[in-house]
């Protein structure tokens, strides 16, 4: 992989990475996951294809604020997701619970 092709997948995951904090800004968790396999996919692809070599100071510069942009993106989303996923999680706890009880009581004890 040349640095072209290199410096244009961290941009596009960059780009993925802002459309995936805009889709948690929304509350649109399908769109979000979706998102999320596209990015999976593109990181992979860097990691397979990605060797170490010195770039030129423009590509070097757009790599770093490429990834800039996706760590600061990647912060947000957590800072939204982790609230909804924190509910999720005690909905779902509530559930097992509420199924246990029910087990009892339809158990007749």
């Amino acid at each position: 992989m040349n640095s072209i092709e290199l410096i244009s997948i961290y941009e596009s995951v960059a780009v993925i990475t802002d459309q995936m904090l805009n889709a948690a800004r929304s509350g649109d968790w399908d769109r979000l996951v979706e998102l999320e396999a596209s990015c999976t996919m593109q990181v992979q692809s860097i990691k397979e294809n990605e060797e170490p070599v010195v770039l030129p100071e423009t590509d070097r510069e757009k790599k770093i604020q490429a990834i800039k942009k996706i760590l600061k993106d990647d912060r947000e989303i957590r800072n939204l997701t982790e609230p909804w996923m924190a509910k999720l999680s005690l909905m779902m706890q509530h559930s097992a619970t509420q199924r246990k009880l029910d087990a009892i009581y339809k158990g007749g004890y």
